[in-house]
């Protein structure tokens, strides 16, 4: 990992940053540029960023707490710069993100999709659920007909059960 690596919240001039990070991965759902820019104002608290020695954005997790489950934190998007890739990195910020919005919310549940064909989600959720000795139950939340593109995969809910801090 990068020595000079630090971990914090996203600030709305990240927005730029993180979205091309997000357009870069080729594997996430590309939101608008704006929707980053508001994502890390209203969003920021259950977010975060890690970043490179000139202190731009070099990946991040993205998450927001469910309204119907106020102990629930879904994370929306991870996403790492290819040239830090395979280093653990995307593991190091979950696990910070949900010991910090862990504590401070009393979280004791993380939900995500991941789409059939995601192996590295897969793999980064599968081995944070092992590290945290919680359960890790998958179930179809949104079949890929439900997409307007007709050619989305089904989204897999993953939910991550119970966390300890």
């Amino acid at each position: 990992m990068t020595t000079a690596l630090s971990i914090d919240s996203p600030r709305v001039e990240d927005g730029a940053a993180i979205w091309r990070i997000a357009r870069d991965s080729e594997v996430l759902d590309l939101n608008s540029s704006y929707s980053y820019l508001l994502w890390c104002r209203d969003f920021a608290a259950t977010s975060v960023v890690a970043r490179g020695t000139d202190g731009e954005p070099i990946a991040f997790v993205t998450g927001y707490i469910r309204p119907e489950r106020p102990q629930t934190l879904v994370v929306w998007q991870v996403a790492v710069d290819a040239e830090h890739r395979g280093r653990g990195l995307a593991g190091t910020l979950l696990d910070a993100l949900t010991h910090r919005v862990g504590g401070a919310r009393g979280i004791q549940s993380v939900e995500t999709t991941v789409t059939p064909d995601n192996t590295a989600s897969d793999r980064l959720f599968t081995a944070y659920a092992a590290r945290h000795g919680a359960a890790l139950e998958r179930e179809v939340l949104f079949d890929g007909g439900l997409f307007p593109d007709g050619a989305h995969q089904p989204e897999v809910l993953y939910r991550i059960d119970p966390i300890t801090h």
